[in-house]
């Protein structure tokens, strides 16, 4: 049990790592205004995980909500502009990573210039934490949210009431 969440951690870990990385190292002109700031996870059971990364890793809880699906989805804060998003795990999504979230300057702007570049993303919409998101996919199928939070999204909320 211990090593599949230390397996899980290790994954999420090295797929934000090549992120960076690759947003670092690329001789490309790169889109400004984009800064990672959270992952996703899908755990095995919501109260163990949000138990061990509150009391363990001292990361605070900064809300939850119910998706569209009917799922709960507990955000913890690790800092103020950076979040571990988690959901349950189901036969369709084992526990693990689940997606990273990068927050975009103008989330719009973005994914126009993306799309002109050829690249797939869906459309901007208001998600369910009232953020604007569009989602694509990169070369290896990782998921990754662009966002924008507007005052009134409860992310923004949680980074302006961090102390």
């Amino acid at each position: 049990m211990r090593w599949m969440r230390g397996s899980a951690l290790f994954v999420a870990g090295t797929l934000v790592g090549c992120l960076i990385m690759a947003a670092a190292a690329s001789p490309q002109k790169k889109l400004n205004g984009l800064t990672l700031n959270h992952f996703g996870l899908y755990v095995k059971d919501m109260d163990e995980s949000t138990k061990f990364y509150t009391e363990n890793m001292g990361f605070r809880k900064a809300f939850s909500f119910t998706d569209g699906a009917g799922h709960p989805v507990v955000y913890l804060q690790i800092d103020r502009n950076t979040f571990l998003e988690m959901t349950p795990a189901d036969k369709d999504h084992p526990a693990g990573f689940s997606h990273a979230g990068i927050l975009a300057d103008d989330v719009k702007s973005t994914v126009a210039a993306l799309q002109k570049k050829g690249v797939k993303v869906e459309d901007v919409h208001l998600g369910g934490t009232k953020s604007l998101i569009a989602n694509t996919l990169d070369p290896n199928g990782v998921r990754l949210e662009l966002l924008s939070y507007p005052p009134e999204s409860l992310q923004r909320k949680a980074m302006d009431a961090w102390k």
